[in-house]
């Protein structure tokens, strides 16, 4: 490709352009706060990859300016672009807005076409992920987003009306804020979801898909992957890629699935209106594609088929992992197996009581079910119980009324909360939509909630409009006229 050395200089003018039109950021009307003599926060938001980079830029551009985000990796390693993801290509196709939040100019396809053309943009097919990396990095940078690099939250509490959050890494200590947003992206509020059957499992012999993982250790070894996901897929390849003897794709269906039942529905009228469901109908639709199962893009299947020492195992449950001297016996119901090495593909847990960040809240987080979900919505299955019981700001709710106000100050900004507010918060398509609900909801509460000083606000403006000279009263002469 040919790169324009200037393109990109021309597009950050003209967003600022736009952005001065239309008068973005707006002003700031939060009033400030202290506690202990420090300043404290209007908004917090734990993570900086695609979704917390998406908040902060729609919190300032609403005009809460005293924000912040703070992200445990370094620069540049937000997210699960260039560590864990392991795709050759995203899934989405090129053309949707992503974080652009409804300027032109901060959309990828705006950022690609102004460094490599028109042609350029016509002739690409899906986006390198490495390539959606660099498009983050500048949207950072173009907003001048206050983030926070190399900084760890390891404990939320709570301190009179506000949120204490003890920090480590490239700042520490305890800082303050009135609201928190939870921005954790899949993991969401527990962690890796690791089958029953690897318990107890030394770690020696196996990794989550989300795993910092040396490939090249595994060159020459009989490496097994749980499931038929696109995680699955790229992991497979991954590893085949790096040399493996032998990769076998263990998977419990009969059949692969094939169609993004999804896909075919998406529309603007599932980002906006999947949410206001009544909640039998966001079961119903949840629980019928995770029954179906959401297919590994063609491309990433296709990476795995191609080398000639990969099976795809179908019908292949997994019965029992047992520890052997050297590697792995597998009992399936394909009869026993053997591997030197398993990868196990088998997503994320809400469960946030193993978080230990998470420890004072977890008990008062309420659930789905924890009364939201009804029998007769259909089976209870478990990952869509465990999922938290929000409010229409993502914000989360109470297990016992009453017992810890604050939680409602927090606010669910991930994965885990697609059961009740629709993937608006997790994947490109509709996450520009969802930062805009996030915080609206915020923007509302952090109002209300300083009402009185708004109304004393008011009451004490006294710059006059009029200077006084604008006018004279006619009023004497009309009387002296009705006097007559």
């Amino acid at each position: 490709m040919t790169y324009a050395a200037d393109g990109l200089a021309v597009l950050e003018a003209q967003l600022q352009q736009d952005l001065e039109y239309l008068e973005l950021p707006a002003k700031s009307w939060v009033p400030e706060r202290t506690q202990d003599g420090a300043p404290v926060r209007d908004v917090v938001v734990i993570g900086a990859g695609m979704c917390g980079l998406a908040a902060v830029a729609k919190l300032q551009f609403t005009g809460i300016s005293n924000v912040v985000a703070y992200d445990a990796a370094p620069a540049g390693l937000e997210g699960p672009w260039v560590t864990f993801a392991r795709m050759e290509t995203l899934r989405s196709p090129k053309s949707l807005h992503g974080p652009a939040l409804g300027m032109a100019q901060l959309t990828f396809r705006a950022w690609f076409t102004a460094q490599w053309g028109k042609a350029a943009w016509q002739a690409l097919d899906k986006i390198p992920k490495a390539q959606w990396m660099d498009y983050l990095i500048w949207y950072r940078k173009v907003l001048n987003l206050p983030v926070r690099n190399n900084v760890r939250v390891n404990n939320i509490a709570f301190a009179d009306d506000l949120i204490a959050l003890d920090l480590s890494g490239a700042e520490t200590g305890r800082i303050y804020t009135r609201r928190l947003v939870l921005a954790t992206g899949r993991s969401g509020l527990g962690g890796f979801a690791v089958p029953d059957f690897l318990q107890g499992v030394s770690r020696q012999f196996w990794a989550h898909s989300a795993d910092d993982i040396d490939f090249s250790a595994l060159k020459g070894k009989r490496i097994a992957v749980i499931g038929a996901g696109a995680s699955s897929m790229d992991n497979a390849a991954t590893a085949l890629e790096h040399g493996a003897g032998a990769v076998d794709l263990l998977i419990r269906r009969k059949q692969m699935p094939r169609i993004n039942k999804m896909t075919g529905i998406g529309s603007q009228g599932v980002v906006h209106g999947m949410h206001q469901l009544p909640d039998a109908w966001k079961w119903k639709f949840v629980d019928y594609t995770a029954t179906t199962q959401t297919p590994p893009p063609r491309s990433s299947t296709l990476r795995v088929s191609r080398h000639a020492n990969a099976r795809f195992l179908l019908d292949c449950g997994i019965k029992a992992v047992k520890e052997e001297a050297d590697g792995l016996l597998i009992e399936t119901t394909q009869g026993s197996l053997r591997y030197d090495y398993l990868i196990a593909a088998t997503g994320f847990s809400n469960d946030f009581h193993g978080r230990p960040e998470f420890a004072a809240i977890a008990p008062h987080i309420r659930s789905w079910r924890d009364g939201r979900y009804q029998p007769e919505m259909g089976a209870p299955r478990p990952g869509l119980l465990e999922a938290p019981d929000l409010g229409p700001a993502f914000e989360f709710r109470e297990l016992t009324p009453g017992a810890c106000p604050l939680l409602a100050h927090i606010h669910c900004f991930n994965d885990a909360a697609m059961l009740t507010h629709g993937k608006v918060s997790g994947d490109i398509p509709a996450v520009s939509a969802g930062a805009d609900r996030l915080v609206r909801g915020i923007t509302a509460s952090l109002f209300a909630e300083d009402v009185e000083q708004h109304y004393a606000n008011l009451q004490a403006f006294d710059t006059p409009e009029l200077q006084g000279d604008e006018w004279v009263d006619s009023t004497p002469l009309l009387n002296q006229e009705n006097a007559q």
